[in-house]
């Protein structure tokens, strides 16, 4: 009957490693207690669907956790602070924009930013295969999740 069990697990194993759950996160001057986190979830192996979540964090003030909706693996999230200090989340075509105040602010941006998207912080991405956050320009390989 062990060896049953064994098998089973054995031959699951490759199935799980397909899925993705991970985060990574954006230190906002370099403190961990200001920060945005993008987590990676992928609830089906059989699916290239992932659910995309951000973090907001001003501890010990506030922590909100907001839907950015779906991607693929290889789906890029923008972080660009507008002139007026919100935070613009870009996946391609879909903007947000969210604050570090009280961290409940989110909200759907449709069009140009009004007073424009201000300083790209940096993107979360797939770097040598692992989900991370890769400070200043994009440079090529773009995949947005268009």
């Amino acid at each position: 009957m062990r060896l049953h069990h064994l098998l089973l697990s054995f031959c699951a194993a490759p199935l799980l490693t397909a899925c993705v759950n991970d985060s990574a996160s954006y230190l906002i001057d370099g403190n961990p207690d200001h920060s945005l986190t993008v987590i990676r979830e992928q609830p089906y192996f059989w699916n290239d669907k992932v659910n995309l979540q951000l973090v907001v964090a001003r501890m010990p003030d506030c922590m909100r956790r907001h839907q950015l909706g779906s991607g693929n693996e290889r789906t890029q999230v923008e972080i660009w602070q507008a002139p007026s200090g919100a935070y613009i989340i870009r996946l391609g075509k879909r903007m947000y924009a969210t604050e570090m105040q009280t961290c409940e602010s989110f909200a759907p941006i449709n069009g140009d930013p009004p007073g424009g998207m201000g300083d790209l912080k940096g993107v979360f991405r797939l770097r040598q295969g692992k989900w991370g956050f890769v400070e200043g320009a994009i440079s090529g390989g773009n995949n947005r999740g268009d």
